[in-house]
């Protein structure tokens, strides 16, 4: 009965608790309210938001050879491997050994003959470290912990991954818009540059109206190689993210193409404590860090060990397995720090100053989780706000172009307000694909920022 209530015993230390963390009702700016109230973005699954076929394959390549989330996968078997190992402290440890000697010694005198001696032995050993005070327990405990730490680790890894995917892959389809627009516009500068050298050679245009036509055209194709060097750096890019040499990526939907949804549902506040990995994983080590103050604590008790070994052991083997070669030995120890410096009080106190270090930087990632979540909800609005803007600015532009070439065909204007209309109308298109850009980085941040992106398919 002893050993069972040895066993029983006690666990010093706190238990945890969640740390109180200050949440506000809701997000800044306040999302619309409905009728309704719909599920966080960051519930849906990230295949759900990315509709691109092509790209939904890029993101599958890149969780599956990333090296960046292959060491988190790597990491996270390292923690199982190292629970395994903690939790075996909790039990007996045993040992079988056997032995087979032979030893003979000379005549010595006549009262010390010479003797010979043949004998074996086997024998079983076993020793367990009885946790009274549940130091092994809080040892598995903060090895759980730190399991549990590593895993959510490796979903923030995953979901990081999947937004630098999404991201790249837009700014290369933006890339690819802006290219396409400088082609088409350098075919177009071409042949109105033809068409003034025309006018040129019959009276109706003069030599500087020549020059600025050309200049247009060089506008246009010096803008071209610059382009394709970022579109093949990207590709670059997207190649190490996806975890392959560089090269070709293949092409999906345009970018005005990729779904932008008119409003975001953002959820409710509280909700990131359990759906943003990097909040989960803070939290994670607040538990191991509580674990720890328990094995600090533990250490300043008595520790109590069983010892047993019991075997055979004869010099004849016919007697062997006889009762008389039967051995045996039993003990129960104690021990009790007498005196280590102060060093385990220091360590009852550095482990305390561990856990409210990690007490700290769990409420920082709170805090930084909500203003992630605002700073993105900001940018999304504004974003789409700007795209539409420049949208109408773009259309403008667009039949400034028309009409100054329409009235310098006619004699209406100058070559020079030709220059000026197109030279904005090019520009607007650029912008126009820039805000398009940014309106879809900010609906990536956003999911990402609401803790999406890493859930399994």
């Amino acid at each position: 009965m002893v050993p069972l209530a040895l066993l029983a015993g006690c666990m010093v230390g706190p238990n945890y608790k969640r740390p109180a963390v200050s949440i506000p009702p809701d997000y800044r700016p306040p999302v619309p309210t409905q009728t309704a109230p719909a599920s966080s973005l960051g519930n849906e699954k990230w295949w759900q938001v990315y509709q691109d076929p092509v790209l939904v394959q890029l993101i599958h390549t890149a969780l599956a050879q990333n090296y960046d989330a292959r060491i988190a996968a790597t990491r996270v078997l390292e923690a199982q491997a190292q629970v395994g190992i903690t939790r075996a402290n909790q039990f007996p440890s045993a040992a079988i050994g056997a032995d087979i000697y032979s030893q003979r010694n000379p005549k010595v005198s006549n009262a010390v003959p010479a003797y010979e001696v043949n004998a074996g032995e086997l024998d079983l050993s076993v020793i367990w470290n009885l946790d009274f005070w549940g130091k092994y327990r809080r040892e598995t405990e903060q090895a759980r912990a730190q399991l549990l730490a590593s895993e959510w680790g490796q979903r923030a890894v995953i979901s990081s991954l999947v937004a630098n995917v999404a991201a790249a892959y837009f700014q290369l389809r933006a890339l690819d818009s802006e290219l396409e627009i400088a082609h088409r516009t350098l075919a177009s500068r071409q042949q109105s540059l033809q068409l003034t050298q025309v006018l040129a050679t019959h009276g109706s245009a003069s030599g500087l109206d020549v020059s600025q036509a050309e200049q247009l055209v060089y506008t246009a194709s010096e803008t071209i190689p610059d382009l394709e060097r970022q579109i093949q750096q990207q590709e670059n890019l997207l190649s190490i993210l996806l975890g392959v040499n560089p090269g070709p990526i293949p092409r999906g939907r345009q970018l005005t193409e990729q779904a932008v949804p008119q409003s975001v549902p953002a959820g409710l506040p509280s909700e990131l404590l359990t759906r943003r990995p990097d909040v989960s994983e803070a939290e994670a080590t607040v538990m191991a860090a509580n674990a720890q103050i328990g094995v600090a604590k533990a250490s300043i008790f008595p520790s109590f060990s069983l010892t047993g070994t019991g075997g055979q052991e004869s010099n004849a083997l016919n007697r062997f397995i006889s009762e008389p070669s039967q051995t045996w030995y039993a003990a129960f120890g104690v021990t009790q720090p007498v005196f280590e410096g102060g060093a385990l009080r220091a360590g009852i106190r550095f482990t305390q100053a561990q856990w409210q270090e990690a007490v700290l930087s769990y409420r920082q990632s709170v805090q930084n989780a909500l203003a992630q979540v605002s700073n993105a909800l900001i940018a999304y609005q504004k974003d789409r706000q700007f795209r539409e803007q420049q949208d109408l600015l773009t259309q403008a532009t667009q039949q400034s172009d028309q009409l100054s070439q329409v009235l310098y065909r006619h004699g209406g204007a100058s070559y020079l307000q030709v220059l000026t209309s197109e030279t904005n109308y090019f520009a607007a298109q650029l912008n126009l694909v820039q805000a398009q850009l940014s309106e879809r980085l900010a609906l990536v941040q956003l999911y990402q920022a609401l803790g999406g992106g890493w859930q399994e398919k």
